[in-house]
């Protein structure tokens, strides 16, 4: 059995741990256990964002860990996210610090723009401020006036790496074209049925690392969408696809387990959310078998190039990234 590896290197020469903990939607109550149970079974990558006030949880967990002995900070890579209410420069070092205060850190270890998409903040809200259901939009903030205050974070010592998340093709050209310092990763939605193949291979072009959230699909957004909103969806659940469940008898391992297995193959970092114990350890053990190449292409002709995370209401936003292919 061929070895592989652990991480990836960044463009700052850090290297980032292939498989992370997601935390986006994960119950406070929850978090911090989820936290401490993941470090216990070997993960070395938190993955937050101010968008998700769960940092706190995350810090203090944190905190726990590192006051006995189990890890030092250095042992552990921690990203977060600038929210969109975030995007004028001025306003970078305030979120990040915020950020930090939450995490109980005096750096994380890589920061991103969680969205391109800029807005005017509403009471306390950074993320999606809506005025009569519609979106408050800041026309004023510019990307390249984000990034640069980006680059004050790294010059300041408050992240090692800076990169984006939901961007597109062409808006990451346009931050790489101006930019003193270089994306170091690109976060995106990227599973089985969303493979994201020509935005991957335009950022290996760049030397930009690729993360990919929702790794497994979006196999609670049924029930998300029926709790929140009323709406009965049957959609598409990728752990009860046949062919990957064929591959994953086949290999004595969980369905979450090949479609993870897949995308590491592929140099794509990965951060499955969950608060079980037993999902989190079993999504860890990706590391003792390989996908042969007949299932690699397998699982790569499952692209159905559907989005199932869903941005309803922000299609207006001059910078809304999913107007064009990739």
């Amino acid at each position: 059995m061929a070895s592989f590896p652990h991480y990836v290197k960044l463009n700052n020469g850090a290297h980032m741990p292939i498989i992370g903990l997601g935390t986006f939607q994960v119950k406070a109550g929850e978090l911090e256990a989820a936290v401490e149970t993941a470090i216990e079974y070997g993960y070395r990558h938190i993955d937050t964002a101010w968008a998700y006030t769960n940092e706190k949880d995350i810090g203090n967990a944190l905190k726990r860990v590192f006051d006995a002995g189990k890890l030092k900070r250095e042992d552990i890579f921690v990203v977060s996210k600038l929210p969109n209410g975030g995007h004028h420069r001025d306003k970078v070092l305030h979120y990040l610090q915020e950020s930090l205060d939450d995490l109980q850190l005096s750096y994380v270890d890589l920061y991103l723009v969680h969205f391109p998409l800029s807005v005017v903040p509403t009471d306390g809200n950074a993320v999606f401020p809506r005025k009569d259901g519609k979106l408050v939009i800041d026309y004023e903030a510019d990307l390249v006036d984000t990034w640069k205050g980006m680059e004050d974070a790294v010059d300041a010592g408050m992240t090692k790496a800076i990169g984006l998340s939901n961007f597109n093709s062409e808006q990451i050209k346009r931050i790489y074209e101006n930019a003193r310092i270089k994306p170091a990763n690109l976060q995106v939605e990227c599973h089985a049925y969303f493979p994201q193949f020509k935005l991957f291979e335009f950022c290996k072009e760049l030397n930009i690392t690729f993360t990919a959230y929702g790794p497994l699909g979006n196999p609670s957004l049924s029930r998300f969408l029926k709790e929140t909103e009323g709406i009965d969806a049957v959609l598409p659940n990728l752990l009860k696809d046949t062919s990957i469940q064929a591959i994953a008898e086949r290999n004595q391992k969980t369905p979450a387990q090949i479609l993870l297995r897949w995308l590491i193959q592929r140099g794509i970092i990965v951060i499955p959310k969950s608060s079980k114990p037993i999902r989190i350890k079993e999504n860890f053990e990706i590391f003792d078998f390989n996908l042969s190449e007949e299932e690699v292409n397998q699982i790569n002709a499952l692209d159905k190039n559907i989005r199932l995370f869903k941005y309803d209401g922000m299609e207006d936003h001059p910078n809304f990234p999913f107007k064009i292919p990739f």
